[in-house]
């Protein structure tokens, strides 16, 4: 898992090096957003990796007198009154209860792995998407969708994946599916916003409008659709729109 994170990170810094002296100022601009993310989710490995270090030299010092005490070797005395020793015992038990717990564990061996494969979807697309990734980004959320279509987290970033590969046909899709089956009022309101750009985009400034103040009516403290409503309302050739992918 970590390795995969690395090696995008690794691919990603080196397209940047690779291509940062020929690319123009907007370009150079969405470089440097890059890098600052890449530089964020450094940091935040090194800070969660220091407090798993002292987390577990916390416990390795306050457990470390009764591991010793388990793992001195029997004496002969010992030996004498205990033929078989812990280890062997330790491994017959083992292999007596395996069936069982086997058999116990077979049930929901399925589902399990079903929303294991379901989980590691579903980061590694987030991982995608942060470092603006986002073709690699909806292979992942598209396979999450498919393992769990109830799941409205892995539809609402499969749906914003899209706006930003400008695939509005597919935005617009999945985005109707998660206003008509979210109970979650931000994510409502991020499905209205959406929709209001996608139709803004289309030059359907009327019906964008209607699902801009839908969104601000949905979760007032979510601001981007009354800033693409003034957009729409002040339009003189050019719409400066928010898809409020910045909420996720």
């Amino acid at each position: 898992m970590f390795q995969h994170v690395f090696a995008t990170m690794h691919e990603l810094l080196d397209d940047i090096m690779s291509h940062y002296g020929q690319a123009g100022v907007e370009q150079k601009k969405q470089y440097f957003e890059q890098l600052s993310m890449l530089k964020s989710m450094s940091d935040t490995f090194i800070e969660e990796w220091l407090t798993f270090e002292e987390k577990l030299a916390e416990f390795r010092d306050t457990h470390r007198d009764p591991v010793q005490k388990m793992e001195l070797p029997l004496t002969d005395h010992e030996h004498e009154h205990n033929p078989m020793q812990p280890a062997v015992a330790a491994q017959k038990l083992n292999l007596a209860a395996a069936p069982l717990a086997a058999a116990k564990a077979t049930p929901n061996c399925t589902g399990e792995t079903a929303q294991q494969q379901e989980a590691q979807s579903i980061a590694k697309g987030q991982g995608y998407f942060k470092l603006f990734m986002f073709k690699d980004a909806a292979l992942h959320f598209e396979q999450a969708v498919a393992a769990a279509p109830e799941d409205n987290r892995a539809r609402l970033f499969l749906a914003m994946t899209y706006m930003h590969l400008q695939d509005w046909p597919e935005a617009q899709r999945h985005f109707q599916l998660l206003v008509e089956l979210t109970d979650h009022p931000k994510w409502r309101a991020l499905g209205y916003n959406a929709l209001g750009c996608i139709q803004a985009i289309r030059m359907n400034l009327e019906q964008a409008e209607r699902y801009f103040l839908k969104a601000h009516e949905t979760d007032p403290g979510f601001t981007d659709p009354l800033s693409n409503l003034k957009s729409c309302q002040d339009h003189k050739g050019h719409l400066s729109l928010y898809f409020g992918s910045g909420q996720l």
